[in-house]
C-alpha cells in the first residue's frame, strides 16, 4: 500500500481531501474513500452528477496511524461493515479491504433483518468479487495522501 498510486472517483478535482461531515454510513464508516483499482474509480466518477473526474494520490506511511486491513471477506469483515453501516464508530485511522457493493449490501441487510442466515449470506456472497477500498477516517490519515493529479473523464 505504501508509495502506491491510489484513486478517487468524483465529480470534481479533489486536491485536498476532506472528511465528510454528514451523509449515509458506508462500509468502513465516515471517511475519504479511495482504491488501488483505477477502473473502479473511473466507473464511480462516471456515476456522479455533473463532471466526472479521476483523482490520483500517493500514500506515505505514518507509523502512528492505527490501521485495520481486511485481506478478504470474513466474518470479522462482515461484522465490521454491518456495524459501520449502522453508524457504530471505530478507532482506526485507515481501514482497507473489500467493498460491499450494492448487491453484497442487500445480503448484509437481509442478514441483519433476520431474513437470511450467516451461512446463506456467505453462500450468496461467494459469487461476488468485490473491489478493494481504502477509507481514510481521520484528519491525521489524510495527511498521508499527496495529490498527484486529476483527469476529466
Amino acid at each position: 500500500m505504501y508509495g502506491a498510486t491510489i484513486f478517487h472517483g468524483s465529480n470534481a478535482e479533489v486536491a485536498m481531501p476532506r472528511l465528510p461531515q454528514h451523509g449515509q454510513y458506508r462500509d468502513f464508516g465516515y471517511g475519504f474513500y479511495c482504491t488501488h483499482d483505477e477502473q473502479s474509480s473511473r466507473r464511480r466518477a462516471l456515476t456522479r452528477r455533473g463532471s466526472s473526474v479521476l483523482n490520483s494520490y500517493t500514500y506515505s506511511e505514518n507509523p502512528q496511524l492505527k490501521l485495520k486491513i481486511f485481506s478478504e471477506m470474513t466474518d470479522e469483515w462482515l461484522d465490521f461493515v454491518a456495524a459501520c453501516r449502522l453508524g457504530t464508530p471505530h478507532r482506526f485511522d485507515v481501514v482497507a479491504g473489500p467493498m460491499a457493493d450494492d448487491q453484497i449490501w442487500n445480503y448484509v441487510e437481509a442478514l441483519l433483518a433476520g431474513r437470511i442466515s450467516r451461512a446463506a449470506f456467505w453462500e450468496l456472497a461467494k459469487f461476488n468479487h468485490p473491489t478493494h477500498q481504502l477509507a481514510f477516517c481521520t484528519e491525521l490519515s489524510l495527511q498521508t495522501l499527496s495529490f498527484t493529479g486529476s483527469v476529466a473523464l
